[in-house]
């Protein structure tokens, strides 16, 4: 079955440049010009990938964003001209799990597009591929059939960054990890220092899960070094 791709963006010759080229790669791409338009569409499709664009008429990117977030864990990945670090931070704190700033190659959009479709998809069990379908850790379980957290039997809402980022500590118990090695299992990519990205997830993946967020005993950080789950 062909993966639904909803790209929101409203430079139509854009659009259409992205369209043709995710095509060839066997997506089907179903097309937004605005943000309401999107949300509609959003709602009314099953999509497994959203490319977004942040400055959209009627309804904002961030918007959209945060109500997709309301009810989904389905990637995101923003691509924006606006391309500075407070731009991501706010994308990526409100739930995006990529970020591709224009202008931007087709052969880098394409790649992000298939790792992060990859990873939502590589947890799903099949009837030849059987795992486990849940990791605990103290009070924190995580469903790999369903993509769902909870913490004290409490569903918390995570994006599938935060999901992949928890999972990799969970089955890694001992293990502490560099900001770079969570960039590169997580992200797929050379990190080229993207230190803030990471800095985000973590501290809005502490909000979800911790009692105290300030004061962390799931995820904590070993000083110059990185972070490990808590003992």
């Amino acid at each position: 079955m062909q993966k639904k791709i909803l790209l929101v963006e409203d430079d139509k010759e854009i659009s259409a440049l992205v369209t043709s080229n995710l095509e060839q790669e066997n997506y089907t791409v179903i097309t937004a010009f605005d943000g309401e338009q999107a949300l509609e569409i959003f709602e009314n499709e099953s999509i497994h990938l959203i490319l977004l664009d942040i400055m959209l008429p009627k309804l904002n990117g961030i918007e959209f964003l945060k109500k997709v977030r309301e009810t989904s864990l389905v990637p995101v990945v923003i691509i924006s001209a606006k391309g500075s670090d407070i731009d991501k931070t706010l994308g990526l704190g409100f739930g995006a799990d990529d970020y591709v700033s224009k202008p931007f190659s087709m052969l880098e959009l394409t790649a992000r597009v298939n790792a992060a479709i990859r990873r939502a998809t590589q947890y799903v069990p099949t009837n030849n591929n059987p795992i486990s379908n849940s990791i605990h850790y103290r009070e924190l379980t995580l469903n790999l059939a369903t993509f769902t957290a909870s913490v004290n039997e409490k569903q918390v809402q995570l994006t599938s960054k935060e999901f992949q980022i928890l999972k990799l500590f969970m089955t890694n118990q001992t293990r502490v990890f560099t900001k770079e090695q969570i960039y590169q299992f997580i992200w797929e990519d050379d990190f080229y220092g993207n230190e803030n990205v990471i800095n985000v997830h973590i501290r809005r993946l502490r909000e979800k899960i911790e009692a105290d967020p300030s004061n962390p005993s799931y995820i904590q950080t070993v000083w110059g070094i990185g972070y490990k789950l808590g003992e």
